[in-house]
């Protein structure tokens, strides 16, 4: 008997930047990331992948990005710690698309000005509400710190990678 053994991995990676824009209308990234692995947390797995590949009811879609102050979400988290929430602004729509056949990519942009003071960020995380009381969380983690001006904005790309 033949039998075939695939083993499917499914990884997540993101990529912060921090641009300063300037009095002469110039834009300067003063702080990057590189690409960072990520946790799915369980219900990520559950609601975002599982359930929509068996096209269930309850299946959910990564439609917003938010970025916070706090620590690693665990991985039983639905909610990102130390979430900012200045501004309804601050869950970012993320633009959705897939990179060769194994990668969706989500992108999204924090505006400058949207955040009312200065803030120390220091996670992100993707969900599926735009509301900071809504929505649940598919993934999430933490990186090093980095100040975040009111005149700063954050690009930011999270991909979900299927090996």
């Amino acid at each position: 008997m033949n039998t075939q053994n695939e083993n499917m991995k499914v990884k997540g990676f993101f990529r912060l930047q921090i641009q300063e824009h300037n009095e002469d209308g110039t834009t300067s990234v003063v702080s990057d990331t590189g690409f960072r692995q990520n946790q799915i947390v369980n219900t990520g797995y559950d609601q975002f992948l599982a359930r929509v590949i068996a096209q269930q009811t309850g299946s959910l879609f990564v439609t917003h990005a938010a970025l916070g102050t706090g620590t690693v979400p665990a991985s039983s988290a639905t909610s990102l710690p130390g979430e900012l929430t200045d501004a309804a602004g601050c869950r970012c729509a993320v633009s959705s698309s897939t990179t060769g056949s194994k990668t969706a990519q989500f992108t999204f942009n924090l505006a400058s000005n949207v955040i009312v003071s200065p803030r120390t960020i220091a996670n992100v995380g993707l969900f599926n509400g735009s509301t900071t009381s809504a929505g649940t969380m598919m993934a999430g983690n933490t990186y090093a710190s980095s100040a975040l001006a009111t005149n700063q904005s954050v690009s930011g790309t999270y991909q979900i990678q299927f090996a």
